[in-house]
């Protein structure tokens, strides 16, 4: 990336000011990813064999990415996703949509750009102040989950490792307890459509935390012909770094939808100079 310096003077003091130039977004590939209703299918559901059968999948190494994704879309039963066994409350207008994804990196930060049109008719509308929401979390190299006698690591399964039975919104769950992770931590970045909204840097490890996290997230996004365009900022730290394949998932609130009634995707990787589902570009 390069920086353009200004200078000038005010009442004969010299200032000087440094401005992060924005990634040549023409020059980054995109990459689409589904994201789905995903209903209350926990990490225990789907670890659990007689309601998941990728689960076997899942404890040889394979990704769900790499068993549920086919030729750009999802392979999945929709039918089965919209039942009252995994959606017992309401189901949204529709059940799944795609993301298009852009990923850069300079020396001293990362940046990711989603570009999606959220569908109407949400199953929820509690939240009266943004129309849509946008969240990545990238996972730590701790993150994992615990299948019996084996573990699965936390690029097999993206964001689920956060997800459990007893969180709020969950049937009968503590309306007080958040996602968090039994293993390893993510790191947690937010946008919000709400005018004058402050950028969400966050964490998942014991509990989900919205602010105190390192990264320094700026987040930025606007909305042409019902098209939305988010634009993340933030530190080449923590998770991320060169040399690293980060696990990450995305999740958009859409048509003022709340907690568990989003869209999420499923677990794919950042290449940051190294493989990846997505490659990071180096500007």
């Amino acid at each position: 990336m390069k920086k353009s310096i200004l200078a000038f003077t005010v009442s004969g003091v010299l200032l000087t000011a440094s401005a992060q130039a924005a990634p040549d977004w023409s020059k980054v590939p995109k990459r689409d990813i589904q994201v789905f209703h995903a209903g209350i299918t926990t990490i225990e559901w789907t670890m659990k064999k007689s309601d998941h059968s990728g689960r076997t999948g899942m404890v040889k190494g394979e990704s769900c990415v790499g068993c549920h994704e086919e030729k750009g879309g999802l392979n999945f039963n929709m039918k089965r996703m919209a039942s009252k066994e995994l959606e017992p409350v309401a189901v949204p207008q529709t059940m799944n949509f795609p993301v298009s994804v852009q990923a850069a990196y300079d020396k001293d930060n990362a940046y990711l750009r989603l570009s999606f049109k959220p569908p109407v008719g949400s199953a929820n509308k509690d939240d009266k102040e943004n129309d849509v929401k946008a969240t990545v979390l990238f996972a730590n190299d701790k993150v994992a989950v615990s299948a019996g006698d084996k573990s699965v690591a936390g690029p097999l399964v993206g964001c689920w490792a956060s997800c459990h039975n007893d969180a709020r919104t969950m049937p009968g769950a503590d309306e007080h307890k958040t996602k968090y992770t039994k293993d390893g931590a993510y790191e947690l970045m937010q946008w919000k459509s709400a005018k004058g909204a402050k950028a969400v840097d966050g964490s998942v490890s014991d509990k989900r935390s919205m602010d105190g996290g390192t990264a320094g997230v700026r987040a930025e996004g606007d909305n042409k012909g019902g098209i939305y365009t988010v634009t993340f900022t933030r530190k080449l730290n923590g998770a991320l770094g060169e040399g690293k394949t980060v696990p990450f998932g995305v999740a958009v609130h859409a048509d003022h939808a709340t907690g568990r009634f989003h869209h999420v995707s499923m677990g794919y990787t950042l290449g940051f100079g190294a493989d990846g589902d997505i490659k990071v570009t180096k500007q």
